[in-house]
């Protein structure tokens, strides 16, 4: 029986040379989109364009290729179903047991200087998700594969059906990880487009608000021993808990806060909260490094704080983790070795989100003396040419990546609040002082404290400066570029601090307060 791999990828790492061991130890035969053949192509391959095996040409600028019959029943029939095999022979469909896609790049696409709507919308795959759904949603007959760092995974299970049927079903949950993420970055996107809604005019801010939600857990007791409490809402129509003890009340504000900052990242992504406040926070290629380079901000404060990861948390990550002690970790999935390490420590709480990292919650509410205040959630992201670069030295390459992630940060850190970045790691944060010189030195200091350089380091502020003096001590810690909202009566004081000390600034215009 041949075995058929459909290929489609933009981001090419590793493509020719999966490929050719597809081919030559495992006697797969290839298809692929245009762009992607013509790679394996130049590499010597025989693979068959999916243009030709359909009998439909790719149009309209490449939006229509792989949409088609052939191709996803090929991808969604179950094999075990003789209707299903009968079916597919009848209209001629090949069975594809293997589905190698990635995305387009719309999240670096949008974060680039020049992008566009026109750009951005040009950058949302539409064909890709449809493909990585299809067959992730068949895991048990098809193996799919959404990042280039699974290739050598797949590679070595492939002659084995007992491991290859683990590893489908951990590559589906990838999957959905993924298309979620995905969604959530162009739904955040679209919203930053347009005009500011006006809050008296939105559906739902009425004249009277009437909340009416069941109760979900009766708790312990609350913040403290001798307050009484209890959980109401849909809270557990996000997560559900593996193991561990009951939550607490502070266990579900530290979940929350965790997987709102959470959400605004795609690439795999480690924060930990304490109280609320993120004390580390990194971006990396895999998420053991983005969990060594989250510690690395600070390795005191953590202790008994919630940890939360956007990809699947394995033996390797677990065993790390595991010598720290913590009271939550959130992950999108936990692989059965992962558990196992876990199961030593009876009372940690493991939680996996069952929606989107980030959820859907578009209001919050809180109560205050004799009501409640309700306000839309702050999802707004920011977008680099929409940014006023207000200073004689423009930020490099370098500084702006640090900036895009700090500022993603500093919206979930208590005001007064300040946060230090190189590359996609926060090196210290400042959490809700009473005045943005408190919480500067603390950043500062937290680097110390972890032996973290801050030279060409940058500072994220989530509100304007009111004095210059911030600035002035940014620069002698070494930070060399500072992104933060503007606004203030003495904003060209401060630009004249930032000049003389030959400090990029920008100002996004817009600020984040998190009181």
């Amino acid at each position: 029986m041949e075995h058929y791999a459909l290929l489609s990828v933009s981001d090419k790492t590793g493509l020719t040379l999966f490929a050719q061991a597809l081919v030559n130890d495992h006697g797969y035969k290839l298809m692929a989109s245009g762009n992607t053949a013509a790679v394996l192509k130049k590499a010597g391959l025989v693979v068959e364009e999916v243009s030709d095996y359909t009998n439909f040409p790719e149009m309209m600028d490449g939006r229509v290729k792989t949409l088609h019959p052939k191709i996803h029943g090929g991808i969604l029939c179950k094999r075990s179903d003789p209707k299903h095999v009968e079916q597919a022979d009848a209209h001629g469909i090949r069975l594809i047991d293997l589905v190698i896609v990635n995305l387009y790049p719309f999240t670096q696409t949008i974060e680039s200087h020049d992008c566009t709507l026109e750009k951005a919308i040009e950058n949302i795959d539409i064909g890709g998700p449809s493909l990585l759904r299809s067959a992730a949603k068949n895991y048990r007959d098809v193996t799919v594969v959404s990042d280039p760092a699974d290739y050598d995974r797949v590679l070595s299970k492939l002659n084995n059906p007992e491991q290859l049927k683990q590893l489908r079903w951990e590559l589906a949950t990838k999957v959905f990880q993924q298309t979620a993420r995905y969604d959530q970055a162009i739904a955040k996107y679209l919203s930053t487009q347009g005009d500011e809604p006006d809050l008296a005019s939105i559906t739902g801010f009425t004249e009277t608000y009437q909340i009416e939600l069941p109760i979900a857990k009766r708790l312990r007791y609350g913040e403290n021993p001798h307050q009484q409490a209890a959980l109401y809402g849909h809270f557990f129509d996000y997560f559900k808990q593996l193991r561990g003890k009951d939550l607490s009340y502070n266990n579900i504000l530290d979940i929350t806060a965790a997987t709102y900052l959470i959400g605004e990242f795609e690439k795999a992504t480690i924060a930990i909260l304490k109280h609320t406040n993120p004390c580390g926070v990194a971006t990396a290629d895999n998420i053991e490094l983005a969990w060594e380079n989250a510690l690395a901000t600070d390795r005191q404060s953590p202790f008994g704080g919630i940890i939360v990861a956007n990809r699947t948390i394995d033996d390797l990550l677990a065993s790390k983790i595991a010598d720290l002690f913590c009271e939550v970790i959130i992950a999108p999935c936990f692989t059965d070795k992962a558990l196992d390490i876990f199961s030593k420590k009876k009372n940690l709480r493991l939680m996996i989100s069952t929606a989107a990292m980030g959820s859907e919650t578009l209001r919050e509410a809180r109560s205050v003396l004799g009501g409640v205040l309700l306000q839309d959630r702050d999802q707004k992201r920011t977008n680099p040419s929409n940014w006023n670069f207000v200073t004689e030295r423009k930020p490099s390459a370098e500084e702006m990546e640090a900036m895009l992630f700090g500022w993603r940060v500093v919206k979930h850190v208590k005001s007064n609040a300040i946060v230090l970045a190189k590359g996609e790691q926060t090196l210290g944060i400042g959490a809700g002082q009473m005045s943005r010189i408190d919480s500067t030195h603390i950043a500062i200091d937290k680097a110390k404290q972890s032996g973290l350089s801050l030279k060409n380091a940058i500072m994220a502020s989530d509100a304007f400066f009111p004095f210059a003096d911030a600035i002035i001590i940014a620069a002698e810690a070494g930070i060399t570029a500072i992104i933060q909202p503007g606004g203030s009566v003495r904003d060209p004081e401060v630009v004249q601090a930032a000049n003389e000390n030959n400090i990029a600034m920008v100002f996004t215009n817009n600020r984040h307060f998190r009181h």
